[in-house]
């Protein structure tokens, strides 16, 4: 707030809400860094190439002869399975998860205002972490088994994305929220640029089964800590300042409780046009979350290992933008901004320039400064709708944002499984074709040559 003493910000820094929106950016890196990780795997799952390793020396020496049969033993132990997938089978494979994540992020966050979302992100994130660490089975077991694995988890992961948002009716002072949400949503990011860049380092030295064993056994430990550390509200808190807790319950006191106007959200025009923006960015996200590894690996034929480097990049300095945005939205409100104008200029910012960028970014000279140039802008501006259409439902109907925030994020994420699946047919009809002229040339040089 103007005027704010510095040592105040520093206590609000340290105090018991933003301790709470900080467990959830954890939790939102988790479940981010698992649904993810199967986008930087993919380069690994269907590279078909065997790499020959070359021995120098003489084999008639039974020491190297012995050590040898050790290496290729421990190779072989390592070695993961792959895959004879095509683009549009990996498009449904990236796609799967969303079916499960519509279905049920509006449902989690009606069920987390009424039993709370300790239970429900709690419970959800456990599983989440098992299915994931099931995972490489499933793919061994064959491509429906991996599509119905990924189909359960969208499910529990969007009771995960849509759950949480109950936690800000009773925790978010309303100057405060844009901070404490984008602080809390910026988890995805960081957690999407963790897996991109390690997940291909994972890869290329332990095989990329080892990729969702870690994520998930990380899921499964931090657990218990979110059991203990979450609380669905300041007075059930054992551990809140009292005047903190008074701050919190007196800034909203102005709410009202009744019952669900489902008639009146159906006509509500606002609504609307959360669920339209949200949607156009949800398939921007999409696009760059799902197709970055991809894209970098097909464009620059780097191994798995540097293009994790080169996909993280975008992610991290997303992460940085996103939470800095939640800042100046706030920022802007207490200089008497309207609300509608910071929200409108936010969602602007997040939307049009990413997607001009990546409409523009085929158009151009391949180049590794080019290319990553113009995926770091995309991506990293894109967050700031974190402090625009994600956010509006609190401002619209505090009392129902939890159903809100899910209602509108799980018909948004209708984008998120329809870009991949659109994505794949794309490609591969692209991959057809370029096939049908390679042969065509072929048979051409044949004929010339006879």
């Amino acid at each position: 707030q103007e005027g704010k003493p510095l040592q105040n910000i520093v206590f609000d820094l340290c105090s018991t809400r933003y301790g709470i929106a900080l467990i959830i950016h954890v939790c939102n890196f988790i479940a981010a860094a698992q649904s993810t990780v199967i986008n930087i795997t993919m380069v690994a799952m269907v590279n078909t190439t065997d790499h020959q390793f070359q021995f120098n020396g003489s084999t008639e020496h039974y020491v190297n002869t012995f050590l040898q049969m050790a290496y290729c033993s421990i190779l072989c132990f390592l070695k993961a399975p792959t895959y004879d997938w095509s683009p549009q089978i990996q498009g449904i494979i990236f796609a799967s998860a969303a079916y499960g994540m519509t279905l049920t992020m509006a449902l989690s966050g009606y069920l987390a205002g009424r039993v709370g979302t300790k239970r429900v992100v709690g419970v959800s994130l456990f599983a989440s972490s098992l299915l994931i660490i099931f995972s490489p089975l499933a793919a061994e077991l064959g491509l429906i088994s991996l599509i119905a694995t990924r189909m359960v988890q969208g499910l529990v992961q969007g009771s995960i994305f849509g759950g949480q948002n109950a936690l800000w009716e009773r925790w978010g002072p309303p100057h405060e929220r844009s901070r404490l949400c984008t602080i809390a949503l910026s988890g995805m990011l960081l957690g999407t640029f963790t897996i991109t860049l390690v997940g291909g380092l994972i890869s290329q030295t332990l095989g990329w089964p080892f990729a969702f064993y870690i994520f998930g056994g990380i899921g499964c430990v931090y657990c218990p800590f979110w059991f203990i550390l979450i609380y669905d509200d300041p007075v059930s808190h054992p551990w809140i300042n009292v005047t903190e807790k008074e701050y919190i319950i007196s800034s909203l006191a102005q709410q009202i409780h009744q019952p669900l106007p489902i008639k009146a959200m159906l006509k509500s025009l606002p609504l609307w046009s959360i669920c339209v923006c949200s949607f156009g960015h949800q398939w921007l996200v999409a696009i760059l979350i799902t197709y970055t590894p991809t894209y970098i690996s097909s464009v620059f034929s780097v191994n798995i290992r540097d293009n994790g480097l080169l996909s993280a990049l975008p992610f991290i300095i997303a992460w940085v933008i996103g939470i800095l945005g939640g800042y100046l939205a706030d920022f802007l409100l207490t200089k008497n901004v309207r609300l509608v104008t910071v929200r409108k200029i936010a969602t602007f910012l997040g939307n049009f320039p990413s997607s001009a960028l990546l409409v523009a970014l085929p158009y151009l000279p391949p180049s590794y400064i080019t290319t990553m140039t113009f995926l770091t802008l995309s991506c990293g501006l894109s967050p700031l709708c974190q402090s625009g259409i994600y956010i509006n439902a609190l401002d619209l109907a505090p009392r129902y944002s939890s159903f809100l925030m899910g209602t509108t994020r799980g018909l948004a994420n209708i984008a998120a499984l329809l870009a991949p699946t659109v994505s794949g047919f794309l490609l591969n009809q692209v991959e057809f074709s370029c096939h049908g002229l390679l042969k065509c040339s072929a048979k051409s040089i044949y004929k010339g040559s006879t």
